[in-house]
Parts: C-alpha cells; structure tokens; sequence
C-alpha cells in the first residue's frame, strides 16, 4: 500500500508538478502589466531596485570573497541557495497581499509595482546568469556571448514577433462575445512548444512560456479568457500536484551533515537580512513612514510557491543535495509563516480611514460645497445617484461629484485606479465603463454650475474594491458615499437582479469608511397609474424618518440642504415612542436640530414638519409602510438606540443587517412602487 500510495518512481508526478508550473508561470505572465513598468513612480523603481540589483551585486561580491573557504562539493549548494533566496517572484508578493486583503491599500500598491521591477530585473538577470554558466562550462568568451545573444534574440521574437499575432485575435474577436477555441487551443499548444523549445536550448523550461504570457495584452477579452479558463485547472489542480510532488522529496531524517546545514541556516537568514535591509533603506529615502517601510520589507522578502519550484528543479538536477533541499523546504515554509504574521501584525488596514477629521454632512457648511463620492457597476446606478443629485443639488449649496464606477479585475494581478479627470485612458475592453463616464460627462454639462463631475474607474478584485472606494473619498475628502442597493426591480415591481458582489462591497464600505456613507434602493424603474395631482408632479416629494441618534440627525442633514431648492418639497416626520423614555445626550442633541427644522419650516412652505406617536416595533412598521405612496424619496438613518421601543420586534425580522431596522421594511421585496429609499449611516470615529 505504502509503495502504491509513494512510489519511488514519481516520474509521473514530477511531469504533472513541471506541466502545472510552465503553464503557472505563463499565467503569471499573461496576469502581469509589462506596461506598468513606464508608469510606477519613483518609489517603485528605488524599492525594487532595492530588492533586485543590490542583493544581486552583494551576494556576488560575498561569493568572490567568501567561496574558496567552503569546501569543493558543497560550494554549488550554497550558491544555489543565495541564488534563489535574493530573487523576487512576482507571483508570490501577489499571493501574500491577496491573502492579507492588502492588495489595494497604499502599501498594497507600492509592494506591487516595485516587485514588477524587481522581477523584471530578475528575468534579465536569468540571461546574464545563462551566459555566465556557458562560460563556466566551455571556458570560452565567443559560445558565453552566443548564449546571451541567443537569449536576447529569443526575448525580441517572442515579446514583439507575437504580439501582432495575439493583437489580430483581439481584433477578430466580436464586442461582448468569447474568444474562439480554435485560438484559445493554439495558444496552450504554443506554451508547450516553447517549453520544449527551452530544454533543447539549455534554458529553464517556464522561460519563454513566461514570456509568451507576458506578450499577451491584459484585460478583456484574450487576457481575462485566458485568466478565466486556466486559473481553475492550475490553482485548483496542477498547483496542489506541485507541493505533493515537492513534499515527496523531504526527507526530515536525513540530516547528517550538521555543520553543512547550520551554514545553510546561516546564509537563508543573511539572504532574508540583506533583502530587508537594502529594501528598508530606499523605504525610508522616499519618505516611508518607518512602521509602513518595515512592512515593505517584510513583504518584498516573502517565500512562496516560486522559490519552491526553483528548489525542486535544482534538487532533480543536483545541484543540492537531498538534507539542503529538507532543509531550505521547511525554512521556506517557515520564513512564508513569519511574513505573514508579521505583516498582519504591523499593518491593520481596518484602522486605515478612520478618526483622522470629521467628514460627514453635518461637519459641512450649510452654504459650502458638498463633496460626494458616487459608486456605480451599471448605468442604472449611475442614473439613480444622479437623480439624486440633481435634487440635493442647488446654486446657493452646489456639489462637487466624485463618479466612480467600478469594474471586476479578471486577467491581470495589478489593480488599477484611473482618474481620467486627468486625461488617463479608459480601461481597455470594458465598453460600459466608457458608457458610464458619457453619462456622468452630459450630466455635468447639463447641470453646470449646480454639480462638479470628476470620473474615475477602479479595476480591482471584488473582495477589495472597498479599498478602492475608501481610498478615493480619503484622498479627496468626501463627505458622503453614495453605494447602489445590491436589488434591482423592473417596471412592474419585480427584482430582476440580487447582486452579491455589490452588497460584500457595501458592507465592507460602511465597517471601513473615511465619511459618511448613504445605500441608495433605486425604485424609479416602477411604473404606476400617473397623479392627477399637478403639485405632486411639479415637486419631488422628500421624506425623513426621524427616530434619533447620529444616523437620522445626518440624514435630516442631508434633507435640509435639498430643502435648499424650491423643487424639493420635504416632510421630516418623527416618530415618538408613547412612553418618556430616559433623557441622554442624544436626546439633546436630536432635540436642537429639531427645534432648527420647526423654525425652518415655519419660514419655508416647501418643509413640513409632523410627529407621529407609536407604541412599538409593529406600528412603527405600518406608519412606514403607509408613506411609500406619497413621496419619490424617503431618507432614515441606519442606527438607532438599542432597545429602543420604537422598534421592538423589529430587530428579529431584519433580513438586511447593512440597511437597519427601518431600512430594511422600506427595501422590502414586497412593496411594489416607485419610492426610491436613502439609509445613511453617519462617519465612525473611534
């Protein structure tokens, strides 16, 4: 059985692990943006440079020096070592920032672009590398400069010879319809053919199929197809085939050599110290907060599935012997285990946007401009934020409109953030990005003077799009968000779509938020029997449920300032529990801002203020329920007191925890008419 379960023959095995790490490390080329490389700023390039070059030239320098004192037999395990240890991957910084839910943070981004460099530089490293061993073998000058000739001919061909090809697939391809499989199928043979080609060429056999992803341009549609079709076979099949055939080979009895293993030990933990250290050093030179620099460090050294691989490869073609491969195995599955800790312990990306000022729409001047962020998927959310606001919108409190409309990252590893107030390109194949900013560009231009419209499109991984929005209103110190409900209703009441995505992007929003934050349930696609009312058709009917705390005193906030605008007839309806309830310094601050809107609406025909009295949780419900024929708008805050007796019961029904009580009976499936719904939550600082 045991013979059965571990043969000594793995030869099928090592052909699966070699066959899922060339096609790996093809898609970690087709994921990779070579044109990032013109764009990173100067931190990038000083950091990976930092992580590459300099290890690269000190390890060589300590080699010259230190080798003759090692004996014979031993000096190509060492070397193979610090070869791999002062390498990058590309791959595995992305894999630690996607596991740590760091990737679009600022740290994120930087670690991101400088491990582009530092790879790049790597690759080419790799060529002087070949060459350099041509030499060492043939002792001669003309077959080493052959080799990096032969090396620089074969990046040339396959970087720019391909790249025509693979752009005439693109132009072959339809608009919104799928790549052929005639020419997804060719291209896995290519990656295959070039492998091949690299073992009769005396290269690693993942060289030119790296490159070969790498010719391949990101994004929609061959990029994100390619992405799609093999990320599921790889990661979910050949990747776990690779650490069962690299674990196979670890041998934890076998170490004789003690001496031998503790200068292994040695040069791992001076091989992790030099790339720390080089990497800190730049860091610090651009400024980096020394907290946020360490962190760099941390994970510009990380170990992962690359380094594995390079191990195995070297451990088959014996340039270590089996004790050194147990050995740097289980370092490699340690040092990846420190990282990980270690950065989750320096950089809390939770406490990110939080406490740094008051930014929500009460801190804001009633006269002064309102900034907005607005989130969009769809044009029907962008439609919906901007009917609203068209209606908080007026000369005396205009807007500035921050529109960011948000794309789902497939086919490459780095997220993008386009601001193309700035002139920057839309996002390449997404044509309903392009859609969305017109939109957002003819609604300025029509309201001009009233609201202020900068675009931007994220492309990010759904599970940290949050950070993306976090981070635009951070930058630009947005008073409000504006998320779309994740439900969408047709025309006759009906949801046609419960978007998953946008609601774990809502919810991550309003835990992490620099400001205030408003859900917007889009209803106006409901049609009923027209009013014959002409008052009610001329005005845009406003409501605020008012029940207390900081929520509905920001929501009323909010109200106030469309009040602004004689189009925008508004109602503040509060509720009052029928029994006096304890007086606490909410209550005193609802109380004054109330006294305002009395005085307010005595003053402006276009507010109205009324009380209504309940007694519990169910007729609080059947008043809310009661206001849906009557007004286009209905506002309500998030939070309210705990235990409250305006709400008792309610709590046990709420199916939408990220809505509140109130907000969830108004976002009901069952209410059927055109009453669109804001639930605001107010800015958290702690």
């Amino acid at each position: 059985m045991q013979k059965r379960l571990f043969p000594e023959d793995d030869a099928l095995l090592y052909s699966l692990s070699r066959f899922g790490f060339i096609f790996y490390m093809f898609m970690v080329g087709v994921k990779m943006d070579f044109n990032m490389i013109w764009k990173v700023g100067r931190k990038a390039v000083t950091i990976g440079l930092g992580a590459s070059l300099a290890p690269m030239i000190t390890a060589a320098i300590l080699w010259a020096n230190l080798a003759q004192y090692f004996p014979l037999y031993q000096r190509s395990a060492i070397l193979t070592v610090i070869r791999i240890k002062i390498i990058t991957p590309f791959p595995v910084v992305v894999a630690l920032l996607v596991d740590l839910k760091i990737m679009n943070t600022e740290i994120g981004r930087l670690s991101l672009a400088a491990a582009l460099v530092a790879d790049l530089i790597a690759e080419g490293g790799l060529v002087g590398l070949n060459a350099y061993r041509i030499l060492e073998e043939s002792l001669s000058l003309s077959m080493a400069w052959l080799g990096f000739i032969q090396s620089f001919v074969i990046i040339t061909c396959v970087l720019v010879g391909t790249r025509p090809w693979f752009s005439r697939i693109i132009l072959r391809t339809p608009e919104g319809k799928p790549v052929r499989q005639g020419y997804l199928a060719f291209i896995y043979l290519a990656v295959l053919f070039t492998a091949f080609l690299c073992t009769n060429l005396g290269l690693p056999d993942f060289y030119i199929p790296f490159l070969l992803g790498l010719a391949i341009p990101i994004g929609p549609p061959l990029g994100s197809t390619l992405a799609i079709k093999l990320d599921t076979f790889v990661s979910g099949l050949l990747a776990p085939l690779m650490i069962s055939s690299f674990s196979l080979w670890i041998d934890l009895t076998d170490f004789s050599d003690i001496d031998f293993l503790k200068t292994i030990c040695m040069i791992t933990l001076a091989g992790i110290t030099i790339k720390i250290v080089f990497v800190l050093g730049p860091a610090l030179l651009n400024n980096l907060p020394v907290r946020d620099a360490i962190t760099i460090s941390i994970i510009m050294s990380a170990q992962g599935i690359a380094q594995a691989a390079f191990y195995d490869m070297n451990y088959r073609n014996q340039n270590i012997d089996s004790e050194t491969f147990s050995l740097v195995m289980m370092l490699m599955a340690l040092l990846a285990a420190a990282a990980h800790l270690s950065v989750k312990c320096l950089y809390d990306y939770s406490k990110i946007y939080r406490g740094y000022e008051k930014r929500s729409i009460l801190s804001t001047l009633n006269n002064s401009q309102l900034k907005v962020l607005v989130c969009s998927q769809r044009s029907d959310d962008a439609m919906a934020a901007m009917k609203l606001l068209e209606a908080s919108s007026s000369r005396e409190a205009p807007t500035q409109a921050y529109a960011l409309n948000l794309v789902e990252l497939v086919g490459q590893a780095t997220p993008l953030i386009i601001n193309h107030g700035v002139g920057q390109k839309f996002y390449s194949g997404h044509t309903p990005s392009r859609q969305i900013i017109n939109l957002w560009k003819n609604f300025e231009q029509q309201y001009s003077g009233l609201v202020s419209v900068q675009a931007f499109t994220s492309v990010s991984l759904p599970r940290f799009m949050h950070f993306d929005v976090c981070s635009v209103a951070f930058d630009n110190s947005a008073s409000l968000i504006i998320l779309p409900f994740h439900r969408k209703w047709n025309q006759h009441g009906k949801i046609i779509l419960e978007n998953t995505l946008q609601r774990t992007v809502n919810r991550e929003v309003l835990g992490t938020a620099p400001c205030s934050v408003g859900i917007l349930v889009d209803r106006r696609k409901i049609r009923t029997e027209p009013s014959t009312d002409q008052h009610r058709q001329s005005r845009y009917h406003v409501a605020v449920i008012f029940l207390g705390e900081n929520d509905d005193r920001e929501a009323l906030a909010y109200a106030m300032r469309m009040a602004k605008s004689t189009r925008i007839q508004l109602s503040v309806i509060r509720l009052v529990p029928s029994e006096v309830s304890e007086e606490n310094w909410d209550a005193v601050l609802d109380r004054e801002m109330l006294r305002e809107t009395k005085i307010l609406s005595r003053q402006q025909s276009n507010i109205v203020y009324r009380e209504e009295t309940t007694s519990d949780g169910g007729e609080t419900a059947l008043i809310v329920n009661s206001m849906v024929d009557s007004f286009d708008l209905i506002m309500v805050g998030r939070h309210h007191r705990e235990h409250s007796p305006l709400l008792a019961g309610l709590s046990q029904w709420n199916d939408i925890p990220e809505l509140g009580a109130v907000g969830d009976i108004l976002a009901s499936a069952e209410i059927n008419r055109p009453a669109s719904v804001l639930v605001v939550q107010q800015q958290i600082v702690k």
